[in-house]
C-alpha cells in the first residue's frame, strides 16, 4: 500500500506511518499525466567521495576535480573565491557570507592547488588560502543532473497529480504534534500530494494555532491569526454565509498569497456542507494539453484582484495577478483565481476581454469537471492541511441554524517559507535520529 511512496519519502518518516496499525495511513493515490515523482540520483549521498586528482585550467579559470568513481566536476575561480569557507569569509555562527562583494576580484585567477588529506587546497593570488571538504563540492557540482538533483533536494518540486480518485493521505493530529518523524511525513505529503487530512483533533478552537506552532508561526492577514468560518448575520466574506463557495484559491487579492491553509471542524452542517478540492496544477496541465492558448492567456494577462472590508482592522487590498503562474522553465508553480474577488477592474487592451473571458471559462470547466473533484466531509476533531497555491477548494451549501449551533470551522494560514524550513529541519532530525 505504501510502496510508491518509497520513491520520494524520506526513510524515518515512512516508518512514522507504517508505525500506527489502527489509524488511516497515506494509501495509493494515482499517478496521473507525465508528472514522477523519481527524482534524478542525488550528486552526493553517503561517505567521503575520494578525490584523484584536481588541478586549474588556467585559460578557462576552472578548477577541474576527478573523482574516484572516474566523473569530473568544473567549478569557476570566481565561485570557488566567493564561496571560501574559511572564518574570514565565512561567520561561522550564523553560516553567513562575510566576504563583501565590493572585495571580490570577478576576474581571480589561482596560484597553487592541492590535494591535503582528501581537501582540496587553494592559494589565490592574494595570498589567501581557501579549503573546500569534497562531500561539499560534490554536492555543488554544476552539471545539470547535479544542480537539479539538488534543487529537489532543497524545495521538492516534483508534485503526485490526483483526481477525483484520492486516496487522501491521513494522519494522527497528538501524533504529528509530538513525533518528529510523524511531522516529516505530514509536511513531505503536503508538498508532494498537496493535501494531508489530521484526526482526532480536539473539538474547540485553537488546534490550528497549536498545529502551527509545530512548524513556526501563523501567517497574519486582514481576517486575523486564525478566523472562524461561519454563517455569519452581516458577512464580510463570502465563505462567512451557509451558501455553495465555488472552487477558488485563497486571497489571490494579495500580491503574495498564503501558501497552506489549515481548516479545523469544530461543529459539522446536519445537511450539506460537504468540501471539495482539485489539484490545480494537474488542470492547468489539462489545459496546458487540451487548449494551448487558453493557458498562455491566463499564464500572461494578469487580472486585478480587490478585497474590502473590515477584520482584524479596516482593508483595501488590490492586486494583479496571473490565474496560472508559472516559472521561467514553464513549470505551473500557483494557482490565483477567486471569482468573488475577481475585480470588474479589467486591466486589459479591448481586444483581448473575449478571449479572455473564453480562456478562463474553459479552466473553470475542467475545474469543475466530477472526475476532477475530490469530495468530503469533515467531522468534528478533523483538521485539514492543504496547499493553496496548488489545490482549489469549495463547499457544497449548508441548512444553517443560529451561530450557536450552526457549521464551524476554525482556519489559519501560513507561508511555504516556513512550512519549508521546518521540513528541512525536521528531515536531518530524523536522519541523524536513524
Amino acid at each position: 500500500m505504501l510502496s510508491y511512496l518509497t520513491r520520494w519519502m524520506s526513510r524515518g518518516a515512512l516508518q512514522a506511518l507504517k508505525k500506527a496499525s489502527s489509524r488511516p495511513h497515506l494509501v495509493n493515490t494515482p499517478r496521473i499525466g507525465n508528472q514522477t515523482l523519481a527524482a534524478a540520483p542525488l550528486p552526493f549521498a553517503g561517505g567521503s567521495p575520494g578525490v584523484r586528482q584536481a588541478r586549474a585550467l588556467d585559460q578557462k579559470r576552472l578548477l577541474q576535480i576527478e573523482w574516484e568513481d572516474g566523473t569530473d566536476s568544473l567549478y569557476p575561480f570566481t565561485w570557488l573565491r566567493d564561496n571560501c569557507q574559511c572564518p574570514l569569509c565565512i561567520l561561522q555562527s550564523a553560516q553567513a557570507r562575510s566576504l563583501l562583494f565590493s572585495d571580490l576580484d570577478v576576474h581571480t585567477g589561482m596560484d597553487q592547488v592541492q590535494l591535503i588529506d582528501n581537501k582540496v587546497s587553494v592559494l589565490w593570488p592574494d595570498q589567501h588560502s581557501s579549503e573546500f571538504e569534497p562531500e561539499w563540492l560534490k554536492k555543488r557540482c554544476f552539471s545539470s543532473e547535479a544542480r537539479q538533483a539538488l534543487q529537489e533536494e532543497l524545495f521538492l518540486n516534483e508534485r503526485e497529480y490526483w483526481d477525483s480518485g484520492l486516496n487522501i493521505p491521513m494522519l494522527d493530529f497528538e501524533e504529528v504534534l509530538h513525533d518528529d518523524k510523524a511531522a516529516l511525513a505530514w509536511l513531505e505529503a503536503l508538498r508532494r500530494i498537496g493535501i494531508v487530512y489530521l484526526r482526532g483533533a480536539p473539538v474547540e478552537q485553537g488546534q490550528v494555532a497549536r498545529l502551527s506552532q509545530r512548524i513556526g508561526y501563523l501567517r497574519l492577514t486582514f481576517y486575523g491569526h486564525t478566523w472562524q468560518v461561519q454563517d455569519k448575520p452581516v458577512a464580510n466574506n463570502v465563505a462567512y454565509t451557509s451558501g455553495k463557495l465555488s472552487l477558488h484559491t485563497d486571497y489571490p487579492a494579495l500580491y503574495h498569497p498564503p501558501g497552506v491553509q489549515f481548516l479545523h471542524c469544530i461543529r459539522q452542517a446536519e445537511q450539506g456542507g460537504e468540501s471539495e478540492v482539485v489539484d490545480g496544477f494537474h488542470v492547468a496541465e489539462q489545459l496546458r494539453t487540451d487548449d494551448p492558448e487558453a493557458f498562455t492567456i491566463l499564464s500572461s494577462l494578469r487580472v486585478d484582484y480587490t478585497d474590502t472590508g473590515a477584520d482584524y482592522c479596516d482593508f483595501s487590498v488590490q492586486s494583479k495577478n496571473h490565474i496560472i503562474d508559472v516559472d521561467t522553465e514553464g513549470r505551473i508553480v500557483k494557482i490565483n483565481f477567486n471569482n468573488a474577488t475577481r475585480d470588474s477592474v479589467l486591466d486589459i487592451p479591448l481586444h483581448q476581454v473575449q478571449p479572455f473571458y473564453t480562456s478562463l471559462k474553459a479552466f473553470v470547466d475542467l475545474l469543475s469537471k466530477p472526475e476532477n473533484v475530490f469530495t468530503y466531509k469533515m467531522e468534528p476533531g478533523d483538521l485539514v492541511t492543504f496547499d493553496n497555491w496548488r489545490l482549489l477548494h469549495g463547499r457544497k451549501s449548508y441548512a444553517s441554524h443560529s451561530v450557536q449551533s450552526s457549521r464551524h470551522l476554525e482556519g489559519a494560514y501560513l507561508d511555504w517559507d516556513e512550512v519549508m524550513s521546518r521540513l528541512r529541519i525536521l528531515r536531518k532530525t530524523v536522519q541523524r535520529d536513524i
